[in-house]
């Protein structure tokens, strides 16, 4: 498959969605990434499980200076395997499904790792709150009608991963700003639920 053709699939699946700016920049780089995996007879659902499993171990091992790559092979199983799917002509909407569920399980990791590290645990928690309700406020429109990607936020879940990078690497080098990250990660992700909650609310209202 080449990249055009790769682009145009993509596009069918997210309701005919036009690729510009950064989600073409994304997927330029997702499919230069699977690319070989296709050919190793990698699966889609193999990489969606092996996100949750680097999302795990990088709780466990959060307070660690390697801990950092851990988030980045988390985050890169987490964001191939759907493109993987379409390259290898094995996109399913049970693997859609899978893929959300282990996507919203790794979260959870992600965010005891940022309270693992020091962040305070309510604002943490509020902003994992935040996030899930988005998503799935996401999902939940998809299932009744809604087929368009939507608004583009200001804190997806590449912007949440990038702000755990930060306070990973504050963690590593004795930074005092773990607190101010999560708060930050509070505030961005509280916006960014406002924004799907209005796009969602003027399509389907």
């Amino acid at each position: 498959m080449s990249q055009a053709e790769f682009f145009k699939a993509w596009s069918k699946l997210h309701g005919d969605a036009e690729i510009t700016g950064i989600v073409k920049l994304w997927l330029q780089i997702s499919f230069t990434l699977v690319k070989p995996l296709s050919y190793l007879k990698i699966t889609p659902n193999s990489l969606s499980i092996s996100g949750l499993i680097f999302g795990i171990f990088l709780y466990l091992n959060a307070q660690d200076s390697w801990a950092v790559l851990l988030l980045i092979a988390s985050l890169i199983c987490d964001g191939i395997d759907g493109s993987l799917a379409i390259i290898t002509n094995k996109a399913s909407k049970w693997g859609a499904a899978l893929d959300s569920i282990l996507d919203r399980t790794t979260e959870v990791f992600w965010a005891l790792a940022f309270i693992s590290i020091g962040a305070d645990e309510r604002l943490v928690i509020a902003a994992l709150a935040f996030a899930s309700a988005q998503e799935y406020l996401r999902a939940r429109a998809g299932g009744l009608g809604l087929t368009e990607v939507g608004v583009v936020s200001i804190c997806e879940r590449p912007v949440r991963a990038s702000i755990l990078f930060i306070a990973l690497i504050a963690f590593a080098i004795d930074l005092p700003i773990i607190n101010l990250l999560a708060l930050v990660w509070l505030l961005m992700q509280g916006i960014s639920f406002i924004t799907v909650t209005r796009f969602a609310y003027g399509r389907l209202s």
